[in-house]
């Protein structure tokens, strides 16, 4: 059985650009004097991460990590797994967490206390989207680029099963049977 798959824009390239400097320049200016550890979730998060990071006018430490909730679907199994943990150590540091999108809030929960339980200095998140439809677990996203109320979001670095990563926009993805 073939679902047709119908897209609309959210957010032009434009205007993500916009607001990923304006989340830089609050950025640089939350972390003045300070050196920070920037953590990419990938893989959603590498596009967004690479031009925000580049904007952020700090030195910057950067790392990945990956955790795994999905699948191939486009609703959270529930069950988190971490595939690839940072390779730096966390204590002391100020950390700062670059998500795609957080949706239900079950990732980044699992990825905040991991990563609080390892003493960082200071613990941040930012996320290109800030999702509130399917939220089940209360997480504050410190620097958002954009609130979302519902949607299937894809395009810059946002999939669904692995497709529209590469799109320069953000799309709603609508799937029809």
């Amino acid at each position: 059985m073939t679902c047709r798959r119908e897209k609309s824009v959210m957010f032009e390239a434009g205007a993500i650009q916009e607001r990923i400097a304006r989340m830089a320049e609050d950025i640089t200016a939350d972390y003045a004097g300070k050196d920070l550890t920037a953590i990419c979730v990938l893989k959603g998060a590498f596009m967004f991460f690479a031009d925000l990071v580049r904007r952020i006018s700090l030195p910057v430490e950067t790392d990945f990590v990956r955790v795994r909730s999905y699948g191939a679907g486009d609703v959270s199994s529930g069950r988190i797994e971490l595939i690839k943990d940072v390779e730096c150590s966390l204590t002391d540091r100020d950390v700062l967490i670059v998500e795609d999108i957080v949706d239900c809030g079950l990732s980044m929960d699992f990825l905040l206390r991991a990563f609080r339980a390892r003493g960082p200095k200071t613990l941040r998140l930012a996320a290109l989207i800030d999702k509130m439809e399917r939220r089940c677990v209360p997480v504050r996203v410190d620097y958002a680029g954009f609130v979302v109320d519902a949607g299937f979001l894809v395009g810059y670095g946002l999939d669904y099963a692995e497709q529209y990563r590469t799109l320069p926009a953000i799309f709603r993805l609508n799937i029809q049977p």
